[in-house]
């Protein structure tokens, strides 16, 4: 759990001060914090924590997003990538010169490892992905 700290405190440009719940806010930051905390009426401190928790859980999904990539062979990372480039399976199946069956499974297998259902929901998973240089003819 400290990385993510140490990753978020580094992502928001803080510097932890001796009790490590305190941190000094960029100018910028503290302002945008504030200005949210009047906008709803809250004490700052609690729209800065839960802008915090936000954060942790986005570092957590993004790093949970990698371990599961990280656990796919390589060619099921080239179907997920040309499935986040839009490909259909017939379309892998040509570039690939695999059988659809092939394809299919290799999808199934991608789908199952990111606990997901569909391409739509990988897609939308990896949405921040660059995957442009795997749609390059080869």
């Amino acid at each position: 759990m400290l990385s993510l700290w140490n990753r978020l405190l580094t992502l928001l440009r803080t510097s932890r001060s001796p009790a490590w719940r305190y941190f000094k806010l960029e100018d910028d930051l503290r302002t945008a914090l504030v200005q949210r905390a009047d906008q709803q009426q809250r004490p700052e401190q609690e729209v800065q924590a839960e802008a915090l928790a936000a954060g942790l859980a986005q570092l957590q999904t993004a790093d949970w997003l990698v371990t599961c990539w990280n656990s796919l062979s390589s060619r099921e990372q080239e179907i997920a990538a040309l499935a986040c480039l839009g490909y259909t399976n017939r379309q892998m199946a040509g570039r690939m010169q695999l059988s659809m069956e092939t394809v299919k499974t290799h999808m199934s297998n991608v789908l199952y490892k990111f606990h997901l259902h569909s391409k739509l929901e990988l897609r939308r998973a990896l949405s921040n992905w660059n995957f442009s240089d795997w749609g390059q003819p080869q």
